[in-house]
């Protein structure tokens, strides 16, 4: 269960870091890239794709330590890889 969890981490903050680069700042595309990701993995991760939202669900005591440090570790790592692939793809 909890692999899942972290794989929709990743590829959740992957596409919507890699779609806010993509949309040139477009605030229709930014809102609707993160509707769909919480749509598409909401109901496996929480759909944080933030490391701050998953801090505040942990200081809420609804995620726990360990799960803290998976969710932010592969969300920056979702994020730079996002960065990488823009940056190839341009």
């Amino acid at each position: 269960m909890r692999q899942s969890a972290y794989l929709a981490e990743y590829l959740g903050s992957f596409f919507f870091i890699l779609a806010i680069l993509m949309s040139g700042g477009n605030a229709l595309v930014i809102g609707g890239a993160l509707a769909l990701t919480v749509v598409l993995i909401g109901g496996i991760s929480g759909s944080h794709v933030n490391p701050a939202v998953s801090v505040a669900q942990y200081l809420q005591g609804s995620l726990r330590p360990s799960d803290l440090l998976m969710y932010v570790a592969l969300q920056m790592l979702g994020g730079i890889s996002a960065y990488y692939a823009y940056r190839y793809a341009k």
